[in-house]
C-alpha cells in the first residue's frame, strides 16, 4: 500500500484501503471521519526514526497503524482488535 504524500507534509490514505482495515465499508469512511467516530492522529518520526511517518486510526475497539517513508511507502501496518481509544 502507498499513501499520496501532500504538499503541506501529510498524507492521504484512499477510503477503500483504510474502510477494509477498520472493518468498514470505503463509503462510509469520509462520513465517520466528519463526525468524529473515526480518529486519526499523524506523527513524524525522530532521531533513528527521522523520515518516517506513523498514521493511527481509530474506530470503535479497532486501532490501525501505518509506519510510512517520506513517498508515503508503507513500511509497517498493524491492526489492533479490542483496543480502548485513548
Amino acid at each position: 500500500m502507498r499513501l499520496e504524500p501532500t504538499p503541506e507534509g501529510g498524507f492521504v490514505i484512499d477510503a477503500q484501503d483504510l474502510g477494509p482495515l477498520l472493518g468498514v465499508d470505503a463509503a462510509q469512511v469520509p462520513d465517520l471521519m466528519r463526525e468524529g467516530h473515526l480518529t486519526r492522529r499523524f506523527e513524524r518520526g525522530e532521531g533513528e526514526d527521522l523520515g518516517r511517518f506513523r498514521l493511527t486510526f481509530r474506530y470503535g475497539t479497532v486501532t490501525v497503524r501505518l509506519v510510512l517513508t517520506a513517498d508515503g511507502t508503507v513500511i509497517e501496518q498493524s491492526r489492533i482488535l479490542g483496543a480502548v481509544p485513548s
